[in-house]
């Protein structure tokens, strides 16, 4: 073939539903029971953290200038979605938040 050729047409059309792929093609997610982070957004960690601690206590808790300089949900986000191992430690540290709110539940009864 040589470049003022036409190319060849294919047997299947383009639009036929073998060519094209639909959301519920996707297998579905996994279920997560047991794992206390599936379905929480960062955003409402740093938001549950920021209540539960203050942003003074999270800046003391994980060093970083987006917790102790002028901090806010926007800025910690960003700073968080490009830093791993800050993001490990805000999660570790809901985690931790998790578990001290439910022994004070269990101890309060």
């Amino acid at each position: 073939m040589n470049a003022t050729e036409p190319t060849p047409a294919t047997d299947v059309p383009a639009d036929t539903p073998e060519t094209l792929a639909t959301p519920t093609d996707a297998p579905p997610r996994p279920q997560q029971p047991r794992n206390p982070l599936h379905g929480v957004t960062l955003e409402s960690m740093v938001k549950a953290l920021a209540d539960h601690f203050g942003w003074e206590g999270l800046g003391q808790q994980i060093p970083v200038r987006c917790f102790q300089v002028d901090p806010s949900v926007g800025s910690s986000l960003k700073f968080l979605r490009k830093t791993p191992w800050a993001r490990e430690k805000v999660e570790s540290l809901y985690l931790f938040m998790l578990r001290e709110q439910k022994r004070s539940a269990a101890h309060g009864r």
